[in-house]
């Protein structure tokens, strides 16, 4: 079966590094409820972000053009690149895994579903800075992360 585009990354990605990147998450909104008046500050830097998905572009892209362009003028054994490239880029969409991705999350590198959910939590703390972090979010990280993990049961 074919994750979703929300868990692949994830899901080939070194529990260590999941766990690392979403304390950073929880650091970071730590930090910002201590600091209200930065909040606006830190929802811009995220505007700006790249998403692993655009960085994993960025590298397809740069290979396939520099192994097309050296095949033309140098040799044409440099094909090979691109047509690796491409390969790798298909497993990664439809598997979630290619051979940049350990090293870009590594690296910080988060899907967009990471940016979006440190984004929404900001949101609140900015439209409520005296409300619980947890309050009015349904089901917490943990136990989505629980429940994505339980099989579902047939129905009877």
């Amino acid at each position: 079966m074919i994750p979703s585009t929300r868990n692949r990354v994830p899901a080939h990605t070194a529990p260590s590094v999941n766990q690392r990147i979403e304390q950073e998450i929880e650091n970071r909104v730590a930090y910002f409820s201590q600091h209200p008046n930065e909040v606006e500050s830190r929802l811009r830097e995220l505007d700006r972000e790249w998403d692993i998905e655009r960085a994993i572009e960025l590298n397809a892209s740069a290979l396939a053009f520099v192994g097309t362009s050296l095949g033309a003028l140098r040799n044409r054994n440099w094909l090979i690149l691109p047509a690796l490239v491409t390969g790798f880029l298909f497993q990664h969409a439809v598997q979630g895994w290619c051979p940049p991705v350990p090293i870009l999350r590594r690296m910080g590198f988060r899907t967009t579903y990471e940016i979006e959910q440190e984004r929404r939590e900001l949101l609140a703390l900015r439209n409520s800075p005296t409300r619980s972090r947890t309050r009015g979010r349904s089901p917490s990280r943990k136990t989505r992360r629980r429940s994505d993990r339980q099989p579902r049961q047939a129905a009877a």
